[in-house]
């Protein structure tokens, strides 16, 4: 302790609490959390800043095996398509030290003419390592369904584009694609699953 007590303050007419008061438990708690999470959000951005220097080249081909079946919804009167893709795909140089996991989905996008701009998700997978980036798949099935507003999927011309979001374990979340064009749905409605 200073042997002389802290001088009068000349405004309020009191004197300032001792230092050793000051200084309390919870002070230096505060202080140091502040510390820790101010190192944290430092390191974090140096981590997330050297994904910007790696280099990414995914390799994707994606085809449309079959039209299983183009018909009508009787409730609805729209037309849904039943789809089978062969996807093959090597992700795996998305993945770098700082890579959490990839979410990959398949879309199917075309015109009509109620519609401009039509875009329907197909399937997805998530991906958690690059073992699992290399996707061999001669024959997968639509996941989810497509189903036009309307009764306009007939002799359709279709693109189908693969997309990629990758997740880093810290910093900013990006997206990739890559899309095939020149496929076409059958003229009249089918049946072919079997």
């Amino acid at each position: 302790h200073s042997p002389h007590p802290p001088p009068l303050n000349r405004r309020s007419g009191h004197r300032p609490p001792p230092y050793s008061t000051m200084h309390t438990f919870l002070f230096r708690l505060n202080a140091l959390a502040t510390f820790a999470i101010s190192t944290l959000a430092a390191l974090c951005a140096v981590a997330a800043f050297t994904d910007v220097f790696h280099a990414s080249n995914p390799v994707v081909n994606v085809s449309l095996a079959r039209v299983e079946r183009l018909h009508p919804v009787p409730s609805s009167g729209n037309d849904e398509a039943f789809l089978a893709f062969k996807i093959s795909a090597d992700l795996s140089s998305l993945f770098s030290w700082n890579t959490k996991q990839l979410f990959v989905w398949l879309d199917a996008s075309y015109e009509t003419p109620r519609n401009v701009e039509n875009h329907v998700s197909l399937w997805d997978r998530i991906i958690t390592s690059r073992e699992e980036a290399v996707l061999s798949l001669p024959y997968v099935r639509n996941k989810y369904k497509l189903v036009d507003q309307g009764n306009y999927l007939r002799n359709r011309a279709l693109n189908l584009t693969m997309h990629w979001n990758v997740m880093p374990s810290t910093g900013a979340l990006w997206h990739g694609s890559k899309t095939f064009s020149g496929f076409r749905l059958p003229k009249r409605y089918t049946n072919d699953r079997n």
